[in-house]
């Protein structure tokens, strides 16, 4: 069964809830009357913007625009072996910084990411979704520029027209593997809970139930339900079928599929290069497929900017934030970096991505709550233990236990 066991996210969480206290007192008022515009502060010589390394250029490109129409220098500086929560207090951080959502809850509780207040005609044209992911408790912490999710990616000379059910992939896998040959019908990374959450939760089932703030209730679990049940029972007949091999990596599982041995796999926008340059013409992708009628949800990820809480310039930070996800600078960071505006008002006219474009309308933000790192590493051994062949609800009631004792030894309750 599930070893209990301290993880590095735990370790983690421990570490943020220190830090909690040092954050600064936040001046909120000031933020709302900057971002309200109730008063314009003075035009700051310059602006410092963390990013990553991969986007620097295009980043850089949009900041040198922006320099151009306000006069404002931007720098965009990489962020790969800086530490915002040592460098911000200490008046060495930026005025924003690139943040996954994830991670904005973390962040804000740090005293790192500052609130914002925006008008509805600031807010105009953004994926509510993605909104929604960049808020905690209530407030918004960010403003997006990206979204991704995951999404059937199939093989058109094995598999002719894009599977619509679980049924269809399940009777794909019946008919084109050949395990000796390597061959396979579908494949799926089942030791990993973000692909198998769609599959899972395609019954019905959640990782955390709703407060009456609308919030989080880390209290209320539902990885152990019927439903989540029915779904694991899913993913162990494909091993016990030997549809899915008991151990496959992703370099395996990518691998395969690239050289044409697998008609249909699951994955993201990230693997389009790869297995474009392997198919060719054969990729394509489509939505995840649905169950008894329902599509199956996926997570939702966004990337966006974050306002330094440190920062003087929050007014001038996060009009830049706004500028750089504007439909035109959208536009433009999926043609350098393909990624997928959090925009409602951005047309891609990429046939490739449309299939996750379309899957995007049934994802739902992965929780941003420093708790949602306790979920992973036991939700990854049940689900190794439920390709092994052990009874799949005897195991998520493990995990959902294993769950709620890392949370409350973290949060101090008994």
């Amino acid at each position: 069964m599930i070893k209990r066991k301290l993880s590095f996210g735990l370790i983690m969480f421990v570490l943020t809830t220190l830090l909690i206290a040092c954050g600064p007192q936040r001046d909120t008022t000031e933020a709302e009357q900057e971002s309200n515009g109730d008063e314009i502060p003075e035009k700051p010589e310059e602006l410092t913007f963390w990013a990553w390394e991969d986007v620097l250029p295009a980043f850089q490109a949009i900041g040198d625009k922006y320099t151009e129409e306000t006069g404002i220098k931007v720098n965009v500086v990489d962020a790969q072996n800086a530490d915002l929560s040592l460098d911000a207090p200490a008046g060495k951080g930026p005025d924003l910084y690139y943040e996954t959502h994830d991670r904005i809850g973390d962040s804000y509780l740090q005293g790192l990411a500052a609130e914002l207040t925006l008008t509805e005609e600031q807010l105009s044209g953004y994926e509510e979704s993605a909104l929604e992911a960049f808020t905690y408790d209530g407030k918004l912490l960010g403003i997006p520029s990206s979204v991704e999710t995951i999404g059937l990616f199939y093989n058109k000379e094995l598999v002719p027209e894009a599977p619509k059910t679980i049924e269809d992939i399940t009777n794909i896998a019946a008919n084109l593997t050949n395990a000796e040959k390597d061959e396979y019908g579908f494949l799926n990374i089942t030791s990993d809970f973000y692909p198998t959450y769609p599959f899972l939760t395609a019954a019905g089932g959640y990782v955390f139930g709703n407060n009456e703030q609308g919030g989080y209730d880390t209290s209320d679990i539902g990885l152990a339900t019927d439903e989540v049940v029915e779904g694991a029972e899913l993913i162990a007949s494909w091993h016990q079928n030997g549809y899915i091999p008991e151990s496959v990596t992703y370099d395996v599982m990518n691998g395969l599929f690239r050289d044409g041995k697998v008609g249909a796999i699951i994955s993201g926008p990230w693997g389009i290069p790869d297995f474009s340059s392997g198919l060719g013409d054969n990729l394509a992708i489509a939505p995840l497929p649905t169950f008894n009628g329902n599509q199956l949800e996926s997570f939702l990820g966004v990337k966006g900017m974050a306002i330094s809480e440190y920062s003087e310039n929050k007014h001038w930070a996060t009009d830049f934030a706004l500028f750089m996800s504007n439909p035109e600078n959208s536009k433009f960071l999926f043609d350098e970096l393909q990624r997928i505006p959090a925009r409602t008002d951005v047309t891609i006219d990429d046939e490739l991505y449309q299939g996750i474009q379309e899957q995007i309308q049934y994802a739902a933000p992965m929780p941003n709550i420093p708790e949602m790192a306790q979920v992973w590493d036991p939700m990854a051994d049940a689900l190794v233990f439920i390709s092994e062949g052990e009874d799949p609800k005897a195991v998520l009631e493990e995990a959902v236990q294993n769950i709620k004792d890392q949370i409350n030894l973290i949060s101090g309750n008994n």
